[in-house]
C-alpha cells in the first residue's frame, strides 16, 4: 500500500486529501472518510463514490473530481446512468 498527498494546482501537497494505491485498487480519501474507489474489472475501470460521502463539501467535490478527471455534473450524470456506483466505503 502507498499513501501520497493530492497535489494542489501549484504542485504543493494538499492537507487531508490523499490517494491511497494498493495492487487492486486506488482510493481518495478526504480527512478519514473514503470518498472514492477505483478499480479495474477485465480491462475497464470500476468507480465506487461512497454514498454518504461522496458530494461533502466543496473541497471534497474539488479533490474527487481531480482524482476522476471530471467535473461535478458529470460525476452526477455518470451516477445516474449507473457507471459510477454508490456504496458505502466506510462500513467497519
Amino acid at each position: 500500500m502507498k499513501v501520497s498527498n493530492m497535489v494542489s494546482n501549484k504542485n504543493n501537497p494538499v492537507a487531508n486529501q490523499f490517494i491511497i494505491s494498493t495492487p487492486d485498487a486506488m482510493y481518495f480519501q478526504s480527512y478519514d472518510t473514503v470518498i472514492v474507489k477505483t478499480t479495474w474489472v477485465e480491462g475497464k475501470r470500476q468507480v465506487y463514490l461512497d454514498k454518504y460521502a461522496w458530494d461533502y463539501s466543496k473541497t471534497t467535490s474539488k479533490y474527487r473530481n481531480q482524482f476522476l478527471g471530471a467535473t461535478t455534473k458529470e460525476v452526477k450524470a455518470r451516477i445516474k446512468s449507473g457507471e459510477y456506483i454508490l456504496t458505502n466505503l466506510n462500513e467497519l
